[in-house]
């Protein structure tokens, strides 16, 4: 039976060419701005800031596995690299399901705080400053759709997410 797969079409595949030289180059880039200005890598730095989300600091290790796109034991792991700075403390909750919550400490949150402006700066010069209000709103809604084709489980997470931050 031959192939019957549909070739992308010229734009589709500049599209596409675009979208993986952005995704090898741009979480390099993050990651060496983070390592100088904080000591941090982006996992770590993206689980210090899912954190700071909710008024208890305090997430469910699953759900941050996926908001930070990482597995339980790659979180696991990072946690107890936090945890050995004084950044982040666990919690076992046996509540109706045992569960491991893991806590932003004041230590964390003050470091995340001082961390935050210079990775701020680089976000807006490695993204944002490039685009107009527009183009924002369409990479937002670009990004968001090719995260639920390809994750529905961590769109769903990513827009609790969105909206809780709404209410900052």
């Amino acid at each position: 039976m031959p192939d019957e797969t549909p070739w992308l079409d010229r734009d589709e595949r500049h599209a596409w060419m675009s979208l993986m030289a952005m995704l090898m180059s741009l979480p390099p880039a993050v990651d060496a701005q983070l390592k100088r200005d904080s000591g941090l890598n982006f996992f770590e730095y993206s689980i210090l800031s899912q954190l700071s989300a909710p008024p208890s600091r305090r997430v469910q290790m699953s759900p941050l596995a996926q908001l930070t796109g990482g597995s339980l034991s790659r979180l696991s792991h990072a946690a107890s690299r936090l945890e050995e700075r004084g950044l982040v403390r666990r919690h076992v909750v046996t509540d109706e399901a045992r569960c491991t919550e893991l806590e932003l400490t004041e230590e964390g949150m003050a470091f995340l705080e001082a961390a935050a402006p210079g990775h701020v700066r680089e976000a807006r010069r490695l993204v944002f400053d490039s685009l107009t209000p527009d183009q924002v709103r369409h990479l937002r809604d670009i990004t968001q759709a090719i995260t639920a084709a390809a994750a529905p489980d961590v769109a769903a997470v990513l827009r609790d997410a969105i909206v809780a931050s709404d209410d900052l």
